[in-house]
């Protein structure tokens, strides 16, 4: 895990107390604890929370960062706001997804071609060697006497178990 100095940085001078026990104990203790629960549910879970409290500010949008480092890929973000919106608010939801739409942009970009290759079919054969989601796409047909060519596309966040 990345070593957090967000408050340090920010309040450091004004609250260096609060900024230790944010960077240290929050981010450095409670989230590090990776055997309990992974960054990915805490992300998840943390997300929710923001939502139902209705914190929508930049601290909510470095959690949506934080969380699609995480793994939760954009059908997903989409899914949990969607769900969380009958719990937590309607308007809630609307800003929430206004702050997803920006952090995954890129990802909304790039599904609508695949890349150069094409995005393909999801590569669900493999899918128990990889947590997140990964596409094939055959580049060549196989067939008796011919090399099969095919591309792999990683969502963001895919990791090999």
């Amino acid at each position: 895990m990345v070593k957090q100095t967000a408050g340090r940085d920010m309040l450091g001078n004004f609250a260096p107390k609060f900024a230790e026990l944010n960077d240290d104990v929050l981010f450095g203790e409670v989230w590090s604890r990776e055997d309990k629960l992974s960054l990915r549910d805490r992300s998840l879970i943390t997300i929710s929370i923001f939502m139902g409290k209705g914190l929508i500010d930049s601290s909510l949008k470095s959690h949506l960062i934080n969380a699609k480092k995480n793994g939760i890929t954009k059908e997903e973000m989409a899914e949990i706001i969607t769900h969380a919106a009958f719990y937590a608010g309607w308007p809630n939801a609307w800003a929430v997804f206004r702050l997803a739409q920006e952090v995954y942009a890129d990802d909304i970009s790039q599904e609508k071609h695949g890349g150069i290759f094409g995005l393909g079919q999801p590569n669900n054969q493999y899918a128990k060697y990889f947590i997140g989601r990964s596409y094939l796409n055959p580049l060549t047909k196989p067939g008796i006497g011919s090399i099969f060519l095919a591309n792999v596309t990683f969502e963001p966040g895919c990791r090999n178990n």
